[in-house]
Parts: C-alpha cells; sequence; structure tokens
C-alpha cells in the first residue's frame, strides 16, 4: 500500500488569523479537507497520515465532525520543524517496499495529472518532483549588485514529492540542517539524483489571503 503523509503545520500568521490557513474554508469546507480528498480521489486505497501541531489536534477532530469528514486518515504530531514532522510520520510507516509522497496540507489544487505522473516516475526512477518553469524575470542579488538569470534554467518546486520509502527512511535518519527547505534536498544530501516531472501552475501553496481568493476562483469540486 503507497502512502501519502499531508504536513499541515501553518499557524496563520500571514492571515493575521487565530484560525490556521489550512483550516479555513475553501468552498464551503476546510482547505485540509480539500486536499485529503484530492488524493483519496486519486486512490481510495492511499495509506494517508495526517502531521498537526499537537495543539491543533482536538481543533481538527472537532472540525472532523462538524464537516462529517469520514476519510480514514491517521493523525501524527508535528515536530519543531517541517523535517522533523516528516520524520515522525516516516516513523509509523512500515513497508519499505512502496511508494510515499508527502505533500503541503495547504495545496488543494493539485492535479489528477501531476500527482499520476509523480508516483509513476518515482515508481521508475526512485523519487520524483513536480515543478514549474517561472513567468516572470528572475534577478539574483549580491551585497552591491544583482543580475539577471536565464530563467529557463530554473524550476519552481511542488509537492506531492514522491519517494521509494526505504530511501526516505535512510535520508531523514540523518541530522536536521538548515539548508532542507523540502524532502528532496533532504534526499539529495546523500548524494541522490532527483528527477522531476511536470507540475501543474494551479497547485499553489496557500500561505495568505490573495492566494485564497485566487483559490476560491480555481476550484472545481
Amino acid at each position: 500500500m503507497d502512502t501519502v503523509i499531508i504536513v499541515a503545520g501553518g499557524s496563520g500568521k500571514r492571515f493575521k488569523s487565530d484560525i490556521p490557513k489550512q483550516f479555513l474554508e475553501l468552498s464551503g469546507k476546510p482547505v485540509l479537507m480539500r486536499t485529503i480528498e484530492v488524493f483519496f480521489r486519486y486512490k481510495s486505497s492511499l495509506q494517508i497520515i495526517l502531521v498537526l501541531p499537537k495543539q491543533h489536534i482536538e481543533f481538527w477532530k472537532d472540525l472532523c465532525e462538524k464537516y462529517e469528514f469520514n476519510i480514514r486518515h491517521k493523525i501524527v504530531q508535528g515536530g519543531k520543524t517541517r523535517f522533523h514532522s516528516v520524520k515522525n510520520a516516516l516513523n509509523t510507516v512500515d513497508r519499505l517496499d512502496n511508494l510515499v509522497a508527502i505533500h503541503d496540507g495547504v495545496r488543494p489544487l493539485v492535479s489528477q495529472e501531476t500527482i499520476n505522473r509523480c508516483f509513476f516516475k518515482a515508481k521508475e526512477s526512485g523519487n520524483a518532483i513536480p515543478c514549474i518553469p517561472p513567468h516572470d524575470s528572475v534577478r539574483q542579488i549580491s551585497e552591491n549588485t544583482n543580475h539577471i538569470i536565464d530563467r529557463s534554467l530554473l524550476r519552481l518546486i511542488q509537492t506531492p514529492q514522491v519517494f521509494h520509502t526505504n530511501i526516505l527512511k535512510q535520508a531523514y535518519n540523518q541530522e536536521y540542517k538548515e539548508v532542507f527547505t523540502d524532502d528532496a534536498s533532504v534526499l539529495e544530501s546523500l548524494g541522490e539524483k532527483i528527477f522531476l516531472v511536470e507540475g501543474n501552475r494551479e497547485n499553489i501553496k496557500i500561505t495568505n489571503n490573495i492566494d485564497l481568493i485566487i483559490a476560491e476562483a480555481l476550484f472545481k469540486p
């Protein structure tokens, strides 16, 4: 059985809200529920592991009752960083001969095609990271100057990032480093080659009010 780990550790600070962004409503239902539904639609047999901060677990359970949310999932307590949260979830995954996807809880607009590309490529090559090319011009700054960067050589990274479970577990046995900005960077630190696949531009990460407005416009139940 393949697994998806959905990481939802937001505090709501960027929204200036007491309610963390993953619990705000998107088309009548919390963002996090919309995200879980996407993976359930992709494959109902997926093991779904939801990582939440300790202080949000009871609130989430109350939301599930309120919205009559019945998709089966396991809840794991998060750690002090995203790295530690993912590691806590991986420690509950016993099988080593399957695939595990790691996804941001506030990316409810990932397409079925993107998820399928990630799982297919990871099964073939060991890992798969979705990405899209940037549309804007990009400049690199230094202390006293800045210069243009060829944007054709750049990619914007998304989730789900999918891996062979045994390889990912090995990667997460190492000590945390600040350069670990995503799961691919953790794996890459062991010398593993990272494989990119096409993502979907609608797969935005909801981090502020404008993102939520855009997501409402894009969302199709």
